[in-house]
């Protein structure tokens, strides 16, 4: 009778291999046999001899996907405490020659610790699953090996047709790869373009239809160009997913799929994420072919560089207190939770005469260009933001974040908070709460793995006058930016079909 009992559980475990046939199986389901001597009833379904053999039966449900997540993120853990490579220079690195002297004109002579773990693999043609937060270096750790590996294979050229795609998620982010990538491609006779909404989807038919070796983009557009085919990914060799995460975060995932079909499955694939969840390690089993992994930060790292605060005010005191910060002479960066909010923010520090900008969902792109470069040039000094286009700001030598509206999760907290201390640098995160707030923040702080120092504070306290007097002063603003921020940050207007080269950006280690 025990072999009975075994014979079911074969032809369970059978039956649900055959349903869930693919690349992974739904569940594995094991059905013990009754204790030995136990007599058994025959197999009715509806006899009670068999409802009572049911439920005795221990039913093991075998998770592959999550297992297999737990996998991933093992390998995370353990490439994060690896031992960093050996060597030192991206010359060592297996870099041409002609990219390490380009690298040096611009004073960048020692990789950073993303770079130097993937670099090698991604040059080797390997597939890379690679973990690091905003600022580590993540941009050169993909860019640079691409761009050789393209360079050796500039003879298969086709015109009108990429062989490298690079996926983000927002806009602002999809410009800044493409102007950190764009001068160390052009000596090599690589073409870099940028697609994402918000801007001319004509113009960007008429750049694709010049040529392009790299497309930087979003998915949204992406896909809306392969709809009219304006752009065929038949050719890419080389496809990256940048802040996979944050794509989850804004239901881009669809998309991304969509996008990684229309490549072809044997070319290249490397993802970059924070985080596994919300698809992303689905995404890593679907389209990574044994890929190898690299980490250098645990996935809830906080920003281990900046000094994290807690201020606990009154309702009636915030505005006071943040015009009181915002008056300081550094660059700081506000973060509230609505567009209304950020444009409310921005008009009240404006009338208390700090200049301020806010950046968000409802500016178009030009908007949205113009108040981040006025940012980046210092004029203004105070920027207001939402969540959303938190991911969007790149822009060095931030060193205060304010959370005036706390975040809603601790991963919100990282994603605005990782604005600042970025690339080894230092910062400074404060947090605005309420009373009635400190028992969430407290969440948010614990998960994300910060201490902070808390203080309560009115206007006029000395924790509010220490942050209010902090930071390196800014250099004065030039003649033309004493014009309103969204005329000083205005480029000169260019005649014909392109749009001219993006404002130029100076190239760091740090990208």
């Amino acid at each position: 009778m025990r072999g009975d009992g075994q014979l079911v559980g074969l032809r369970v475990r059978r039956r649900i291999r055959r349903h869930s046939r693919g690349r992974v199986a739904r569940a594995v389901v094991c059905v013990s046999s009754p204790p030995l001597g136990e007599p058994v009833s025959p197999l009715s379904s509806t006899s009670p001899a068999r409802r009572g053999h049911q439920q005795r039966t221990d039913f093991i449900l075998h998770t592959p996907r999550r297992d297999q997540t737990s996998k991933l993120e093992r390998a995370l853990t353990a490439a994060a405490e690896a031992p960093a490579p050996a060597a030192t220079t991206f010359r060592e690195l297996g870099l041409p020659a002609s990219l390490v002297t380009a690298l040096a004109r611009r004073g960048i002579e020692t990789p950073f610790a993303i770079q130097a773990r993937t670099m090698p693999d991604v040059l080797a043609g390997r597939d890379v699953l690679g973990r690091a937060q905003a600022g580590s270096g993540k941009t050169l750790a993909f860019g640079l090996p691409m761009l050789a590996r393209l360079a050796d294979t500039r003879a298969l050229r086709q015109e009108r047709a990429p062989r490298a795609l690079v996926l983000v998620p927002t806009r602002e982010l999809a410009r800044q790869v493409a102007e950190v990538l764009a001068p160390l491609g052009h000596p090599l006779g690589l073409r870099v373009r940028t697609v994402y909404g918000g801007a001319s989807i004509g113009r960007q038919i008429d750049q694709l239809r010049r040529g392009a070796d790299v497309v930087v983009a979003t998915p949204g557009r992406l896909i809306d160009l392969l709809d009219r085919g304006a752009c065929t990914l038949d050719r890419v060799e080389i496809a990256v997913l940048d802040e996979a995460d944050h794509m989850a975060d804004l239901g881009f995932l669809p998309a991304v799929r969509r996008v990684l079909d229309a490549t072809p499955s044997t070319g290249q694939r490397l993802l970059f994420s924070a985080t596994l969840d919300r698809g992303v390690d689905q995404l890593v089993r679907t389209y990574l072919n044994d890929p190898t992994v690299h980490a250098v930060a645990p996935v809830a790292a906080p920003v281990t560089a900046a000094d994290h605060r807690v201020f606990v005010l009154l309702a009636h005191d915030k505005i006071a207190i943040a015009t009181e910060i915002a008056e300081r002479p550094a660059r700081t960066l506000f973060f509230v939770r609505t567009k209304h909010g950020a444009d409310r923010l921005a008009k009240r520090l404006t009338r208390a005469g700090v200049a301020a900008a806010a950046i968000h969902g409802n500016l178009n792109q030009n908007q949205r260009e113009r108040a981040l470069a006025g940012f980046a040039a210092g004029h203004p000094r105070v920027l207001v933001a939402t969540d959303v286009a938190a991911r969007g700001i790149h822009v060095d030598d931030v060193d205060l974040v304010v959370h005036f509206d706390p975040p809603n999760d601790h991963k919100d907290y990282l994603h605005r908070s990782g604005r600042t201390a970025r690339a080894g640098a230092s910062g400074t995160v404060v947090a605005f709460v309420e009373h009635p707030q400190l028992r969430d923040i407290t969440r948010v702080h614990d998960a994300a793995g910060v201490t902070p120092t808390r203080h309560h504070v009115r206007t006029g306290h000395q924790a509010v006058r220490d942050i209010a007097t902090s930071g390196t002063p800014l250099p004065p603003p030039t003649k033309r930016s004493d014009a309103p921020p969204d005329l000083a940050a205005r480029p000169p207007r260019r005649h014909g079909t392109g749009r001219g080269r993006p404002p130029h950006r100076r190239i760091r280690a740090g990208d």
